[in-house]
């Protein structure tokens, strides 16, 4: 009989960790670069990526993105962005933050940390500029709520019905950020000069100095195991920033192309 509890434990065990598996939809290896472009001297790179690490000696999981001007446009006006987050991969809730700016002269550093554990009913904060705060329970940054987005939405099997909001809260620059984003349906879109489809998002923008309408900001996501997020476009007052997916790495699952 004990035998067979044991069993059945181990049967489950196992079955909960396959259906975990199947609805991972990135791992730590994945790396994706991406173009920037922004009219005729406008251009950048940027990186999405994501491997194992440590913090506090636990084993975490350390996402990074990272932003730079390139050519005129670093010789007019240089950029250097990182955002870091390091995630549990327990529960994919971030425990880390770094946030380090250098736009032309300006300059921002800035480094977050997360209790989840502590209070049941919210997330205690640690900002090294603004001391203590506290928010919803769940909350993520902005670097793992896109993550947490292809998983907990994307990769879990529901209905995406075209309208409707996803909405996801995040700590960003030492203030809540509520990440809304309404989805509009599958595209056909080309990368790397080849068709994929995908789901296309657009993030709820603020109207004002920046944007003109809600849905000025645009987030293609590929239609397969991946749920990569492959192409950005974001319209502003002065015109359009376009990010486009030029390479990938470390992929859980090929890259459903159209053409092949």
């Amino acid at each position: 009989m004990r035998k067979t509890i044991v069993t059945v434990l181990i049967i489950i065990t196992a079955g909960l960790r396959l259906i975990e598996a199947q609805n991972q939809p990135y791992a730590p290896g994945e790396k994706i670069s991406y173009q920037i472009r922004y009219g005729i001297v406008g251009s950048g790179q940027a990186t999405l990526e994501i491997k194992e690490a440590f913090y506090q000696g636990k084993p975490v999981w350390h996402a990074a993105v990272t932003g730079q001007t390139t050519g005129l446009a670093d010789a007019l006006y240089k950029v250097r962005d990182v955002y870091e987050s390091y995630i549990d991969p327990e529960n994919d809730l971030p425990l880390f933050t770094i946030r380090n700016i250098q736009e032309g002269r300006y300059r921002k550093y800035n480094e977050v940390g997360f209790d989840h554990e502590t209070r049941k009913d919210s997330t205690l904060i640690f900002s090294d500029l603004t001391g203590n705060h506290r928010g919803p329970k769940g909350l993520l940054d902005i670097v793992s709520c896109f993550y947490w987005f292809r998983k907990y939405y994307l990769a879990a099997g529901k209905e995406l019905v075209p309208g409707e909001t996803y909405t996801m809260m995040t700590w960003f620059a030492d203030e809540l950020y509520p990440i809304i984003l309404r989805y509009r349906g599958k595209e056909t879109i080309r990368i790397r000069g080849s068709r994929i489809e995908c789901y296309r998002f657009h993030p709820v923008t603020e109207v004002g100095r920046v944007f003109k309408t809600e849905e000025d900001m645009a987030m293609w996501f590929t239609a397969d195991e991946n749920f990569l997020p492959v192409k950005v476009r974001f319209d502003i007052f002065v015109g359009s920033f376009h990010v486009d997916m030029t390479n990938y790495e470390g992929l859980r699952a090929p890259l459903r192309y159209m053409d092949q």
